[in-house]
């Protein structure tokens, strides 16, 4: 890794080489005391922990969480689900986003670009609880076309983001 800062976008702040490397190990276990972070990344536990604090302040740092194994909580099914709309305008784009949002077996929602306008991944216990969840996601609102893609093995899933060492400006 290189010493050079790196500016965020969305916040005057430069995230520099040991803010990157607090977010490294954060991604990996957030549990960890403030000073074990801190002789991991080679600050004691005041400067490490004002940093840290930094980081949540300028919205860097989202929310600290448990990560559950969705198969041994009796959720053994995901789902991408691709939606087409033939109503593309704000009133309809907002009530869409509420019904879905609502709806807690979405676990990702995007707008997308290309041949498809929304994408969800959803989880579900099994095929009784994804049509219970399509016929609820169906009665929202006027939907084009609706397509599911059934995950058969989940074969990488990461939520660690890769922390760039440098970004272009």
């Amino acid at each position: 890794m290189t010493d050079l800062a790196v500016q965020l976008p969305e916040t005057s702040r430069r995230l520099d080489a040991i803010d990157r490397k607090i977010l490294m190990v954060l991604q990996d276990d957030a549990s960890l005391s403030v000073a074990e972070i801190g002789d991991r990344v080679g600050l004691s536990s005041t400067p490490c922990w004002k940093r840290i604090q930094r980081l949540e302040a300028d919205g860097v740092i989202l929310k600290r969480v448990a990560l559950v194994d969705q198969n041994k909580i009796g959720l053994g099914i995901s789902v991408f689900v691709s939606v087409e709309s033939a109503d593309h305008s704000d009133a309809w784009l907002k009530k869409f986003a509420e019904a879905v949002s609502a709806m807690p077996e979405v676990m990702e929602f995007y707008r997308m670009a290309g041949d498809v306008d929304y994408m969800l991944r959803v989880v579900v216990a099994d095929m009784q609880a994804y049509d219970v969840f399509y016929k609820k996601l169906i009665s929202a609102v006027p939907l084009k076309n609706v397509t599911s893609r059934f995950a058969m093995e989940k074969i990488k899933s990461v939520t660690a983001l890769p922390i760039p060492a440098v970004v272009a400006t």
